[in-house]
């Protein structure tokens, strides 16, 4: 595992809303897949919101500032977001606004009014105020990490949170009552159902587009997704990554699966 290292500065491409009212809590608790309620002042949490079929639409952090809550999440999704947050709204006393007055940004240290990343003390601090330069080397790092990216990564409607690793990452209560999707997350918990995970790759050249299958003897183990350098990031299946023979070949390209530091499950042949 190499160090990981990055430039202070902001995320272009992350986008603020706030959710206030006196019902804010308690909405966001039941609709999204974390603890939000318990939430204290300052203190922030990886979660997402889920479709009825248990796969991520929105993957956020939401922290808890000021009597009301700052969601981080991809800015070409906040639009998008903001719609389903009206839609589930009904009659609380809620109210959902873009914050284009606030931007992302990333700090491997402490900065004023920033909060640890929750997912991952390696991946330093975050805050929402005014923007700054652009955050250099932020990307490998998270890739480094093993942390996907809800843009680049995860898209929406695509992944189940166990194979986003938010089980892993703090993403997700499991003593919670009831919000959308809960049912297939609780049972892929339960059953111990989760044969896909997004984990590290290391290159051994040029990173093969996004989507390329990683196969192994002619059997296909997994799907490359983003990439800085030689680190990536995929989506393996960890039974076929147990009974893979031969070399991991991404388009010709030979790669090795790494277990992040964060990961409580076992990856076959990890480094």
């Amino acid at each position: 595992m190499h160090d990981i290292q990055f430039e202070a500065g902001t995320l272009p491409g992350r986008a603020v809303l706030s959710v206030t009212g006196a019902d804010a809590a308690h909405f966001l608790h039941n609709l999204l897949t974390a603890d939000v309620e318990h939430l204290g002042e300052g203190q922030a949490t990886l979660a997402a919101l889920l479709s009825p079929q248990g796969k991520i639409l929105f993957d956020m952090l939401v922290l808890r500032q000021g009597g009301g809550f700052l969601i981080d999440c991809a800015a070409g999704q906040r639009a998008d977001l903001a719609k389903r947050l009206a839609i589930y709204r009904l009659r609380a006393k809620v109210e959902v606004a873009p914050r284009d007055d606030l931007h992302v940004s990333v700090s491997p240290g402490p900065i004023p009014g920033g909060y640890r990343d929750p997912r991952s003390e390696a991946i330093g601090w975050r805050v929402a105020g005014p923007e700054g330069r652009p955050a250099q080397g932020y990307d490998t790092a998270r890739i480094a990490l093993g942390l996907a990216d809800s843009a680049a990564d995860l898209g929406s409607g695509e992944f189940f949170p166990h194979e986003a690793n938010l089980d892993q990452l703090g993403g997700v209560n499991f003593k919670k009552g009831c919000y959308v999707g809960q049912e297939v997350v609780s049972r892929m918990e339960h059953r111990g159902t989760a044969r896909s995970r997004i984990l590290p790759v290391r290159l051994e050249g040029d990173a093969p587009p996004k989507g390329t299958e990683i196969r192994s003897g002619g059997k296909q183990v997994g799907t490359l997704l983003s990439a800085a350098g030689r680190d990536a990031l995929a989506l393996i299946r960890l039974d076929r990554l147990a009974e893979a023979e031969g070399p991991l070949l991404a388009d010709g390209v030979a790669l090795t699966v790494r277990k992040p530091s964060w990961a409580r499950y076992d990856v076959p042949g990890a480094a």
